[in-house]
């Protein structure tokens, strides 16, 4: 793997874990939203990451010509699809809330706070990580520049 590849798979992570933090945020932003353009309370998003250069088969590894490919390969990472939890929503007795029914229930959207908050966490530590990577990759840069002069 090559300098730049390695910047461009950290480079790829790091615009996909901003795209997750910032959904993340929507999702808490959210949380008391009972009712959206659709009339419906929000739903929580999630993101789907896949890997870039995810279509190549398998079998393209295992073949001799491939070996001098495999350092081409890594093209890092993508957001595919930003999804909606389909989980249903929570009931919480509100009898004075516009949105309440004839029982007093109110329809809340499906964001567990808590969970959100470790989503964010976990996207925080993977940015760092990238950060980190990116960092290192440099520092090699230089230290091979060094050792040539």
């Amino acid at each position: 793997m090559g300098y730049f590849t390695a910047l461009h798979a950290s480079a790829s992570a790091l615009t996909a874990q901003r795209l997750r933090m910032d959904i993340i945020s929507e999702n808490i932003a959210n949380v008391n939203t009972t009712r959206t353009e659709a009339g419906t309370p929000y739903r929580r998003k999630t993101v789907i990451f896949e890997a870039r250069n995810g279509n190549v088969p398998f079998s393209s590894y295992l073949t001799s010509a491939s070996k001098k490919l495999i350092g081409n390969t890594s093209g890092g990472v993508r957001v595919s699809a930003i999804v909606e939890d389909q989980t249903p929503f929570r009931s919480v007795y509100d009898p004075g809330h516009p949105d309440a029914d004839e029982n007093g229930m109110v329809q809340m959207p499906n964001v567990d706070i808590v969970t959100e908050m470790i989503n964010l966490i976990s996207a925080s530590r993977a940015y760092e990580a990238n950060i980190t990577s990116i960092d290192t990759t440099k520092s090699m840069a230089l230290k091979a520049l060094e050792i040539g002069g």
